[in-house]
């Protein structure tokens, strides 16, 4: 093979591992991407899921006292804490003022009703992950063990 042949050809395959290693780096940051879009996505279905039922709960509250009693019976049960600890009373305190919001928002004494529960959410979930550092949605996340198959 002639030197000008060799040359070629170890140039063809440069650009060939070049692409190649181009690839690999762009799925890998695809695959990034959509993990951090499917947590996104994941945690958004889990703030819909709880806060649905924790506002029903609030909603139909007379009082505020009976409203964050509701509210935060349903994050307990929601979260299927049938016990307490100081790290599950301490978040139960923090929820207590996204129970507010929403019962102010129902008592219409807020100008942004919709914008002031989200608010109260979102410093609940900062406070929670500088607390904890891991995002609140984490504790909806629950092992389902397998279960083997019987045959009668």
């Amino acid at each position: 093979m002639s030197a000008v042949v060799a040359t070629l050809l170890a140039e063809f395959e440069t650009a060939a591992q070049a692409a190649q290693e181009a690839e690999a780096a762009l799925r890998k940051r695809m695959l990034a991407e959509v993990a951090r879009l499917e947590r996104q996505r994941a945690f958004a279905y889990r703030r819909l899921n709880l806060m649905r039922p924790v506002a029903e709960a609030v909603a139909a509250a007379a009082n505020e006292e009976a409203a964050l009693a509701s509210g935060l019976a349903t994050l307990r049960a929601e979260l299927g804490w049938d016990s307490d600890s100081d790290t599950r009373s301490e978040t139960l305190a923090r929820f207590a003022d996204v129970a507010r919001a929403i019962f102010a928002s129902c008592a219409e004494t807020e100008e942004a009703p919709a914008a002031t529960v989200a608010r109260a959410l979102a410093d609940f979930e900062s406070w929670y992950a500088a607390r904890y550092q891991r995002p609140f949605w984490i504790l909806f996340e629950q092992y389902v063990p397998e279960m083997p198959l019987v045959e009668r």
